[in-house]
């Protein structure tokens, strides 16, 4: 396995991060997941737009696109696979033992690990904790992610494949790794970036291609929902078949089927819309 790490391509057993590198020590890092193809990256460049949204949100100096995308190239290279997970992973670097940020740079890494279609429908579960809308992170892609380890081993526990969160008002917000959509009478719905969702790229795709409506919408909307499904890079489009104890028989329904199929069609078109 290769990994891009200080400026080139190293083998796994050679690639050592310091044990003092801030994404380590206190979590000062964002990161990316994209989806590659037979080696072909998709949505490259709204991921990479993203990276640096999310790297001013925590104050980092912006990341070097030109890099990243040739990062981006020789790992995808090296590791010729149907399916993978490319990961880029950018931090604040090597620093002190505190919050404080050191003067030595941000790192930056990225590697390729194969991945496996998803199925066509999933299980979820809602959790009791919230995210906060109004937190400095949120909207942020960052490396901060015990919150979202915790509740998928939940979710996991439970038979199911994702965990939704409220935020701190009561609206339904999203899950650890996914955007949440909802039908209700024929109309899909999904929660504004305001509820303290992360601006997904799937999500912003699927909305702009079904015309799905952003709208605030109460957690317990999952209970009455004639349809659910979730977007993530590695889901795409992903009907949901049960939502804690409910069974929504069918799945996916009619819309959400539509929905999958406009979204391989286009994606399947323009690698980089």
């Amino acid at each position: 396995m290769k990994i891009w790490l200080d400026g080139g391509l190293r083998d796994i057993e050679s690639a050592r991060v310091s044990a003092l590198d801030h994404g380590l020590t206190v979590g000062d890092g964002v990161f990316e997941t994209v989806k590659a193809v037979d080696g072909k990256p998709f949505a490259l460049t709204r991921h990479l737009d993203r990276l640096t949204r999310s790297a001013r949100g925590l104050g980092l100096p912006d990341p070097d696109l030109d890099e990243v995308r040739r990062a981006c190239t020789a790992v995808l290279a090296a590791e010729p696979m149907p399916l993978g997970r490319l990961r880029i992973t950018y931090t604040g670097g090597y620093g002190p033992l505190g919050s404080d940020r050191g003067e030595h740079g941000p790192t930056l890494l990225v590697a390729l690990g194969e991945s496996t279609w998803r199925p066509d429908s999933t299980a979820v579960i809602t959790v009791p904790w919230t995210r906060n809308e109004r937190g400095a992170l949120a909207g942020l892609k960052t490396t901060s992610y015990a919150e979202n380890v915790v509740a998928l081993a939940r979710a996991r526990r439970h038979g199911a494949s994702e965990a939704l969160f409220g935020n701190t008002v009561g609206q339904l917000c999203e899950g650890t790794g996914s955007n949440v959509f909802v039908v209700l009478d024929g109309e899909i719905h999904t929660p504004p970036l305001s509820s303290g969702c992360l601006a997904g790229i799937t999500r912003a795709l699927a909305a702009e291609w079904t015309g799905a409506r952003e709208t605030d919408l109460p957690l317990d909307v999952l209970e009455r929902a004639d349809e659910v499904f979730l977007t993530s890079t590695l889901r795409d489009v992903q009907a949901v078949h049960r939502v804690d104890d409910r069974e929504l028989p069918g799945a996916p329904g009619p819309v959400t089927a539509k929905a999958m199929r406009i979204f391989a069609e286009r994606s399947g078109h323009d690698l980089d819309p």
